[in-house]
C-alpha cells in the first residue's frame, strides 16, 4: 500500500476526531441499557427494581431507578438478556433486550397497577438460552469463572479458556492451541487488539480480576477481527462506573510449592464517572510447568497493576482509559540432567564438576524477567440514536530478558537440547490507533472501521558454544571446506578454547492497516453477517489481502433450533517474537551452523491466506439444557509454527508450505437450577500441516511446491479430542458452593519418540547383528541417544527394567520388551507421521473447589473462604515431550490452595 494513502488516511481519522467534537456511553466489546420507568398515567416510577440476566453466561447485574424514573445499565457484553422490572404496587414487568453495539438500547417501561405487591420468579424459557447468530462463540461471565477450580495461577486467563471454552487443546506454561493452530489466538480487550503470544514465557497475562465477561469466538470471525483468529477472546474488563458506594475486595491465599497470592481490587464512582483499579502479587515455588514430575529450580512471582477510567463529559460525550503494568520473574525449571550435570556428562565437568577454566560447574541457573506496560485511551461520541463513532489510541510493549547460568558451562544440555550458552533482552513495542462508526437502524447493525498499528520490533541476543565437541565432531574441525566454513567462522566464539560471546542484534518494525465494513442483518427468523475486511502487512516482507466474511443462521422457533453456516477468508500474519532472528539468521555466517540451517540465504516470512468453512447447530432442550455444536474445515497456505533454541524458553517462528484442519467443537451448558449448574465443552482436531519448511531459521528458500511433493504430518498440537466437564452446586442461596471440574485429552503430537519402523526410523537388530531380533535404538529422529534422565521423562521401560534419572536402559532394547507408561507408541511398522504419528497418553485430571462465599451472613461486609485442589488424584503425566516447539513437560502435581477474602 502506498506510503502517502497511509498516511492520509490517518489524517482522515484525526480531522474527524477534532472537528466532530461534540462519544457513546460504552466501549470496545460492551454496550449499554437504558429507560425510563413510567406508570400508566406517565407519572415516573422511583425506586423500582430493575435487573439483566443471561441464563447461559451467568451474567446478572440489578440496579434501582432514581428520582426521575432513570436507570441505566453501562459496560454490558453483547448479548441477549432478560429485562425484570419490580415495584411495589405494580405488577412485574419482563422483556428481552439485546445490545449488539455500541449504540445504547434504550428501553422504555409503562408498569401496571396490581391490586397487591407479586412477587415474580423468572426462569428462563428454552428460546432464552440460544442465539440466532451466524458465529459460533461461548460468553463466560464472571460469576461462573469465579468459582471455577483453575489450574495455573500465574496463567490464570489461559486455564480459564482452555477450561470454560470448545477447540482448546491445554499445552504447558499457560500456552493452549485453538482449532489446531498454534498460537493463532488473539485478544480484544474493550476494543484494544492485541494479537502477539500471550502465554507465560512471552508476555505478561491481563489479571483475571480485571475481566468482567468473556466472549471467546471459535467460528468465523466477523470482519472487524484480523491478524490470528482461530480463537478470538473478547475481553471486557469491570468498571466502577454508577458504584456510588465503593465496592470491593481483598484476597490472600496459600497453598502447595509455597505458592501465595494477595489481590486488591476496589471500584467506585458515580453516574457520570468510575474507576476501578486491581492490585495483585503472586509468588510460587512452581511459576513454570517444569519437565519433571518433581520440582526444581522453579521459582518465580508476578506483579499486576490494572486501572481502568470511565468518565462521561456530556451526554453525548464520554472517555475512557485502561492502564496496566505487569512484572514477572522466574526461573527455567531443570531436568536432572542440568540440576547435576555429573550424572551424565563426562565431556566437560569430570574431575569432581569443574569447567576447562577450573570453576565449580553447578546446576543450570537460567532466569527471565518480563515486563509488560499498556496504556489504551479512548473516545466515544454519540451521533444520533442510531450512531456511534468510537476513536481510539494504544501503546503495548514488552520486554522480556532471559539470563544465562553464571557459569556458561552449566548451561550444557544433552547434545539434543542445548549446546550453548544464550541470553536475550528483546522488545516488542505495539501502538497504534483505532476507529469506528457503528449504526443500529431497522434491521441493520452496520460498523465500519479502521485499525493502523506499528509494532517494533528490537532483539539482541548473546551465544558461546559450551559444548568442547561442537566444533571437532559434529563439525569436523579443522576441515578445510571452502566458505561459508563453521571451522572458520564458530572458533571465536567456542568458550571451551577461551573464545567470547557473540552478539546478534536485530530490529525492524512491522506496519499494519485493517480497513472493514460489517452488517448484522435480522429479519424474521434470519440472521445474516456479511462483512469484507481489507488487510495491509508491510514488513520484512509485504502483503495485502481482500477478505470477505459471510455467515447466514436461521432460528426455528418450534424447537427453539438455530442452524448457522459460514465462510471466512482471513491473512494470517507472522509471528512477531524472534521475528527478526528467524528470518535473517540463516543469512548470517555464525548464526546459520548454529541453527542448523540448511541453506545460506535469508528466508523472510510471508503472511499465509486461510479459507475456513463452518457449519453448527444450536439446540436448547427444554428450560435448562442447551447444546452447541460446530464443524469446521480450515485450510491454509504458508502456515506458522514454533521452533525451541535449546533448552530454553526462547523460540523462534517458522512456517511451512501448507496446512489442512478439520474438526469439530461443541459446548453444552446446563443454566441455574435450583443451585446446580454445568458446563461441558469438547473437541476434535486434526492439525495436518506439510512440508517443506519455507520460511524461518533452518528452512529452505520458499520455491513454488505442488502437493505431490508436499509430505503431511501431524504437528505436536493435534489432538484427537478433549472434554472438560464442569459441574456446581449451590444448595441455597446464602449456603456454600462446590465446584468440580473434569478434564480429558487424549494427548498431543509426542516429539523425538522411539519407535520401531514407519516413519521414525529408529529399527535395528540387538548388537547390530544381521539376522538379530528387532529391536528398537534409543535415539531422538537425528540418531542421537536420549540421555538416561530423558527415557526416565518418556517413562521407557524395557521389560521389568525401568529407566531412572542415571540409569538408562539397554540400547537398544528388544522390541518385544520395549514400551512407554507415558506415552503411546505405535505397534511396530505401523507409525506414520500423518496416519499415525507418537502421541502423549491419555490423560484425566480432576479439580474440586468449596467456598462459602458470605461465611458470617453479613449484609455490607462479607468473608469468603475456598479450598481448592488440582489434580486430586495426583496423576503422573506429560503435556509434551521433547517437543519442537516446548519441550518436555509434566502436568501440575497434587496442589492444595486455601483463600479467604474479605468483600466491601
Amino acid at each position: 500500500m502506498p506510503t502517502s494513502f497511509r498516511w492520509r488516511l490517518i489524517a482522515i481519522f484525526a480531522v474527524t476526531f477534532l472537528t466532530t467534537i461534540s462519544g457513546a456511553q460504552s466501549v470496545g466489546n460492551s454496550g449499554s441499557i437504558t429507560g425510563t420507568v413510567v406508570d400508566t398515567t406517565g407519572a415516573v416510577v422511583p425506586h423500582a427494581a430493575v435487573e439483566i440476566r443471561n441464563p447461559v453466561s451467568g451474567f446478572d447485574q440489578s440496579t434501582t431507578t432514581d428520582a426521575a424514573g432513570k436507570f441505566a445499565f453501562t459496560n454490558v457484553p453483547f448479548n441477549p438478556y432478560h429485562l425484570t422490572v419490580k415495584a411495589e404496587g405494580f405488577s412485574s414487568f419482563i422483556q428481552d433486550v439485546e445490545p449488539r453495539s455500541s449504540v445504547p438500547v434504550n428501553v422504555p417501561i409503562t408498569l401496571k397497577v396490581s391490586g397487591s405487591t407479586t412477587q415474580v420468579t423468572v426462569e428462563a424459557e428454552g428460546g432464552d438460552l440460544i442465539e440466532n447468530d451466524p458465529t459460533f462463540h461461548t460468553d463466560v461471565d464472571k460469576n461462573l469463572f469465579a468459582k471455577l477450580p483453575l489450574e495455573s495461577q500465574s496463567s490464570s486467563v489461559s486455564s480459564l479458556v482452555t477450561l470454560a471454552t470448545p477447540g482448546i487443546s491445554a499445552d504447558s506454561n499457560g500456552l493452549f492451541h485453538g482449532l489446531g493452530d498454534h498460537a493463532e489466538n488473539s485478544f480484544s480487550v474493550d476494543g484494544q487488539p492485541i494479537t502477539d503470544q500471550q502465554s507465560k514465557v512471552f508476555s505478561n497475562q491481563i489479571p483475571l480480576d480485571s475481566i468482567q465477561s468473556m466472549e471467546v469466538i471459535s467460528g468465523a470471525p466477523p470482519a472487524e477481527y484480523g491478524d490470528k483468529t482461530s480463537i478470538v477472546i473478547n475481553v471486557t474488563t469491570r468498571s466502577g462506573q454508577g458504584q456510588t458506594t465503593p465496592h470491593g475486595s481483598v484476597t490472600t491465599s496459600y497453598g502447595s510449592f509455597g505458592t501465595s497470592n494477595a489481590t486488591l481490587d476496589l471500584g467506585y464512582g458515580g453516574q457520570n464517572w468510575g474507576n476501578f483499579i486491581s492490585v495483585s502479587g503472586l509468588n510460587s515455588g512452581r511459576f513454570l510447568d517444569p519437565p519433571e514430575f518433581a520440582v526444581m529450580h522453579d521459582k518465580g512471582n508476578e506483579e499486576n497493576l490494572f486501572d481502568r477510567v470511565d468518565y462521561q463529559l456530556t451526554t453525548t460525550d464520554s472517555i475512557h482509559l485502561n492502564f496496566g503494568y505487569t512484572r514477572s520473574w522466574f526461573q527455567t525449571p531443570n531436568t536432572f540432567d542440568t540440576q547435576d550435570a555429573t550424572a551424565w556428562n563426562c565431556v566437560v565437568v569430570c574431575n569432581g564438576g569443574l569447567d576447562p577454566n577450573g570453576r565449580v560447574v553447578g546446576p543450570a541457573d537460567q532466569r527471565s524477567q518480563i515486563k509488560t506496560f499498556n496504556i489504551a485511551p479512548s473516545w466515544t461520541r454519540l451521533l444520533n440514536s442510531s450512531s456511534v463513532f468510537t476513536l481510539g489510541a494504544f501503546v503495548r510493549r514488552d520486554q522480556y530478558n532471559y539470563y544465562p547460568s553464571g557459569n556458561p558451562f552449566a548451561d550444557l544440555g544433552p547434545t539434543n537440547l542445548q549446546r550453548e550458552t544464550v541470553g536475550q533482552n528483546r522488545k516488542l513495542t505495539n501502538a497504534g490507533l483505532r476507529s469506528d462508526i457503528s449504526y443500529v437502524k431497522g434491521i441493520h447493525n452496520l460498523k465500519v472501521g479502521a485499525v493502523y498499528q506499528q509494532t517494533f520490533l528490537d532483539e539482541q541476543d548473546t551465544l558461546g558454544i559450551v559444548d568442547p565437541t561442537l566444533l571437532p565432531v559434529t563439525f569436523g574441525c579443522p576441515n578445510g571446506n571452502p566458505p561459508p566454513d563453521p571451522c572458520a567462522v564458530l572458533p571465536p566464539y567456542d568458550l571451551t578454547t577461551g573464545g567470547g560471546l557473540y552478539t546478534f542484534n536485530g530490529h525492524t518494525d512491522v506496519k499494519e492497516l485493517a480497513l472493514y465494513v460489517r452488517d448484522n442483518i435480522t429479519k424474521g427468523n434470519w440472521s445474516l453477517n456479511l462483512g469484507l475486511r481489507g488487510d495491509f502487512y508491510n514488513g520484512l516482507t509485504t502483503h495485502k489481502e481482500a477478505e470477505p466474511r459471510v455467515g447466514v443462521a436461521y432460528k426455528i422457533k418450534k424447537t427453539n433450533t438455530v442452524l448457522r453456516v459460514s465462510y471466512a477468508r482471513v491473512l494470517e500474519t507472522p509471528f512477531n517474537e524472534n521475528l527478526v532472528l528467524s528470518s535473517i539468521g540463516c543469512g548470517n555466517e555464525v548464526l546459520n551452523p548454529l541453527l542448523g540451517c540448511t541453506v545460506s540465504g535469508i528466508t523472510p516470512f510471508a503472511p499465509g491466506w486461510r479459507n475456513e468453512f463452518h457449519a453448527g447447530i444450536q439446540q436448547a432442550f427444554g428450560r435448562y439444557l442447551v447444546f452447541s455444536g460446530e464443524y469446521i474445515w480450515k485450510y491454509t497456505h504458508n502456515a506458522y509454527d514454533f521452533s525451541i533454541l535449546g533448552n530454553t524458553p526462547i523460540t523462534f517462528p517458522i512456517e511451512w508450505d501448507r496446512s489442512k484442519i478439520p474438526g469439530y467443537a461443541g459446548r453444552v451448558s446446563v443454566p441455574n437450577y435450583r443451585g446446580f449448574s454445568a458446563l461441558a465443552v469438547f473437541s476434535s482436531v486434526a492439525a495436518r500441516f506439510f512440508t517443506p519448511q519455507i520460511g524461518g531459521a533452518g528452512a529452505v528458500p520458499a520455491v513454488a511446491v505442488s502437493s505431490s511433493t508436499s509430505t503431511p504430518f501431524r504437528i505436536d498440537h493435534d489432538e484427537k479430542f478433549n472434554m472438560t466437564a464442569h459441574t456446581q452446586y449451590q444448595p441455597w442461596k446464602l449456603g456454600p458452593w462446590f465446584g468440580f471440574n473434569w478434564r480429558y485429552d487424549s494427548g498431543l503430537v509426542a516429539g523425538q519418540t522411539p519407535c520401531f519402523g514407519g516413519n521414525c526410523a529408529q529399527t535395528t537388530t540387538t548388537n547390530g547383528l544381521p539376522g538379530g531380533p528387532p529391536a528398537v535404538a534409543l535415539t531422538d529422529s537425528f540418531g542421537i541417544p536420549l540421555t538416561a534422565d530423558q527415557e526416565f521423562e518418556s517413562g521407557l521401560f524395557c521389560g521389568s527394567q525401568r529407566a531412572t534419572p542415571t540409569v538408562a536402559l539397554p540400547n537398544p532394547c528388544p522390541l518385544a520388551l520395549y514400551g512407554s507408561t507415558l506415552l503411546n507408541v505405535p505397534k511396530p511398522n505401523t507409525e506414520n507421521d500423518d496416519k499415525n504419528p507418537p502421541r502423549i497418553a491419555a490423560r484425566s485430571l480432576f479439580d474440586i473447589a468449596i467456598g462459602h462465599d458470605n461465611v458470617f451472613h453479613g449484609d455490607k461486609y462479607k468473608v469468603s473462604l475456598q479450598l481448592t485442589a488440582i489434580n486430586v488424584t495426583n496423576k503422573y503425566a506429560l503435556y509434551n515431550f521433547l517437543s519442537t516447539f516446548s519441550g518436555t513437560h509434566y502436568v501440575t502435581p497434587r496442589s492444595l490452595t486455601a483463600e479467604i477474602g474479605f468483600h466491601f
